[in-house]
């Protein structure tokens, strides 16, 4: 989707079984984040990414993921443009992964 990569649920759940280094993302608002993530997701919310985009940094493979890929998508676009990052989108986002079949946990308390 516009020049991003991109990957699907079985594909993020083959690099996370696989114990690939990578940093998963959720930029979702609060009250969905709190509603259950994919474990290991860390929470940045849309709309803090420009405030903490300097946190990324260019050598690690990150995937984003919202609730249905769009605004993860935006993301990856927003850090490609602004930081030449390559972020990776999860394509049909959580509920893509829920469907698929793979487990959603609650965040730490």
């Amino acid at each position: 989707m516009y020049g991003i990569n991109e990957v699907d649920a079985s594909e993020l759940k083959s690099m996370l079984s696989s114990g690939e280094k990578l940093r998963l993302v959720d930029v979702r608002s609060e009250a969905e984040f709190q509603q259950g993530i994919i474990e290991g997701a860390e929470f940045l919310p849309l709309h803090v990414l420009p405030l903490r985009m300097s946190e990324f940094a260019s050598d690690e493979k990150i995937v984003l993921y919202c609730r249905s890929g769009a605004r993860s998508a935006q993301a990856c676009m927003y850090l490609k443009q602004n930081t030449g990052i390559d972020a990776i989108n999860l394509r049909g986002g959580i509920i893509g992964w829920y469907q698929s079949g793979y487990q959603i946990v609650r965040p730490a308390a």
